[in-house]
């Protein structure tokens, strides 16, 4: 199991796929970086050759932010949001979708589980 970036990529798959567990690489970047470094993408990651290793680490540090610096700079990007109040801001700061999305149905997955009458008791006296 080869070591790339600080994450462990499977071995037995195509190094074309197996690239794609580093946060920030997909598979046009995927594709893009095995060019560069003139490695066959359906080679398997346990079959690569400590060069060829050497030389992807270091195409992927020069030309593109991934893992520990793109989650630094996504979160500083939010967090700027939050702090000059714009309503992308207030809308990761109550977890609601923030790309317009509808959340009279459906926005599950940010909102949470559904509220029921325990949530909202009644006005005492009634």
């Amino acid at each position: 199991m080869p070591r790339l970036m600080g994450v462990d990529i499977p071995g037995k798959k195509h190094v074309r796929y197996a690239l794609r567990y580093i946060h920030g690489i997909g598979p046009k970047r995927s594709d893009e970086i095995l060019a560069a470094c003139a490695v066959d993408p359906m080679t398997k990651a346990d079959d690569l050759t400590q060069d060829q290793i050497h030389a992807i680490t270091t195409y992927v540090q020069d030309h593109f932010r991934v893992e520990g610096d793109l989650k630094r700079e996504v979160s500083a990007n939010i967090r700027r949001l939050i702090s000059i109040g714009s309503y992308r801001g207030l809308r990761h700061k109550r977890n609601l979708p923030v790309r317009g999305q509808r959340t009279k149905t459906n926005a599950r997955t940010r909102k949470g589980a559904k509220k029921g009458s325990i949530a909202f008791p009644k006005a005492p006296g009634r």
